[in-house]
């Protein structure tokens, strides 16, 4: 978490806002959520390599580009890992099913097996003790009698359910031959789908990887300080950003907040790369950086202000400066209608950046801008 603002600060504020006789803030918000995420269909991202190879990467439009490709990466590595985890699902059954016919096919021979047994057992007594010769010749001169007749017409029987219980294994053998032959090419098949997958995944995660290297490494560049194993990095992996918003307000890790070009201040990550996209472009304008008063602020911080300044401050939780989306700023833009207030409304929301409705008027805060992800433009 941010350490608490110091009291000299906290002086420099209360007496700023006293001199300006505008009102702190005292609403409630609703939690924005992560930008859209377009759906890719292949493969694409040159853009990281000839980013990388920048030596001046001071184009709020190249590290704007840079977040979106590194959240397009993103979204293409879940959406392999979502259809790899499907087809695997999809094996899973197929191999279920299959196995339900095996069984089957195997209680079907079972069940051919017994029946066929008591017939074996009849056609052998018949070989071991056959007709006399003086009850087959009566048969074949046309004067059998009704014990012959029916004594053949048993054995015609026997013969013929022995032939269709031959013909129904002949069957069974085929079904189970080609069972046998479809479970061996679903296996095959699966195997080489799934390698193929794991090796797509595979490098849209290397692929993901180098794009958010690449975003740190602008970030360092315009400002950003990190640690020498490059720790608070992570939380400017605009990834993280969705994950961040899991967290109750206030209460974000500061892991996964980003830190501003301005010391002591940090925001949710992809809050962060658009508002220093913003504070190039404003610095091209201006020849200065914006100057920060506050950003995210953690329960504590609120509860301190709100119980300090009853009434002006928004109540503990419900403020989006603990959502790490909002920004209190200074250097000119505090003030209404000045050049810095309208050039950043203006400008602002082509970076995601705006001045919220009740700002204008209850309470009238010119000083306090917020982030909105689906209204980031920059192409």
């Amino acid at each position: 978490m941010p350490a608490p603002r110091s009291a000299g600060l906290i002086a420099v504020v209360v007496a700023m806002t006293s001199l300006l006789g505008a009102p702190a803030e005292a609403r409630q918000v609703q939690k924005t959520g992560p930008a859209n995420l377009a759906d890719p269909t292949n493969l694409t991202g040159n853009l990281t390599g000839n980013l990388t190879g920048s030596s001046n990467l001071a184009d709020p439009a190249d590290l704007t580009e840079l977040r979106k490709e590194a959240e397009k990466a993103a979204q293409e590595l879940e959406d392999a890992n979502k259809a790899l985890i499907k087809r695997r699902t999809e094996f899973e059954a197929a191999e279920k099913e299959l196995e339900t016919k095996l069984q089957t096919l195997a209680k079907a021979e079972r069940h051919l097996a017994q029946i066929r047994q008591p017939v074996s057992q009849m056609a052998e007594l018949l070989y071991i003790q056959p007709l006399a010769s003086d009850a087959i010749m009566p048969f074949l001169a046309g004067d059998a009698d009704a014990d012959t007749l029916r004594a053949m017409a048993s054995i015609n029987h026997i013969v013929m359910v022995r032939q269709q219980a031959v013909d129904r294994t002949s069957v069974l053998t085929e079904q189970s031959e080609k069972l046998a032959a479809e479970a061996q090419e679903l296996r095959a098949g699966n195997l080489l789908a799934e390698a193929q997958m794991a090796a797509e995944v595979d490098l849209l995660r290397k692929r993901s990887d180098k794009v958010v290297k690449s975003l740190t490494a602008a970030l360092v560049k315009m400002g950003i300080k990190i640690d020498k194993v490059g720790r608070a990095a992570l939380g400017c992996n605009p990834l993280r950003a969705a994950t961040a918003g899991e967290y109750p307000n206030g209460l974000i890790p500061r892991s996964m907040l980003c830190p501003l070009q301005q010391k002591g201040f940090s925001l949710r990550a992809d809050a962060t790369i658009a508002f220093v996209s913003l504070n190039e472009a404003y610095k091209r304008q201006f020849g200065k950086q914006m100057c920060v008063t506050d950003a995210y602020r953690n329960l504590a911080e609120q509860q301190s202000i709100y119980y300090r300044r009853p009434g002006f401050a928004a109540v503990p939780g419900r403020s989006n400066h603990g959502l790490g989306l909002a920004v209190d700023l200074c250097g000119g833009v505090e003030r209404f209608r000045s050049a810095e207030f309208n050039w950043l409304e203006k400008n602002g929301k082509r970076y995601g950046w705006f001045h919220p409705d009740w700002a204008y008027s209850s309470p009238f805060e010119p000083w306090h801008w917020e982030y909105d992800p689906k209204m980031d433009t920059l192409p």
